[in-house]
């Protein structure tokens, strides 16, 4: 039991960390930086795919109904990711476009 809650406290710490270096990475000026954590996500679900280990007594639909499920879950972090990108994209073209707009004030 001990060791069940360390580790769920452990995979949150973690995702936590996650999040926040994604808001971090997001929100710099260079665009690319939001990218990483969403690649790296995304390879991670490829590999993922690989791995999955298919029976000889399952039939078409079962395998590609098992690979897209499969795919799906595993890119949830990739769709998190994606989603702060975006939202932290935004408000940073916002701010750039307001200070324009206060230095041609001036």
């Amino acid at each position: 039991m001990k060791i069940a809650s360390i580790s769920i406290v452990m995979l949150l710490l973690f995702m936590i960390g996650a999040v926040l270096l994604q808001v971090f990475l997001s929100s710099r000026e260079n665009k690319w930086l939001g990218w990483v954590l969403p690649g790296i996500s995304f390879s991670y679900s490829l590999l993922i795919l690989c791995y999955i280990s298919v029976l000889d007594s399952m039939g078409p639909w079962q395998v590609v109904a098992m690979l897209a499920s499969t795919f799906f879950i595993a890119n949830i972090p990739t769709i998190i990711f994606l989603v702060i990108y975006f939202t932290m994209r935004r408000r940073f073209k916002k701010n750039r476009e307001m200070e324009k707009m206060q230095i041609q004030d001036l």
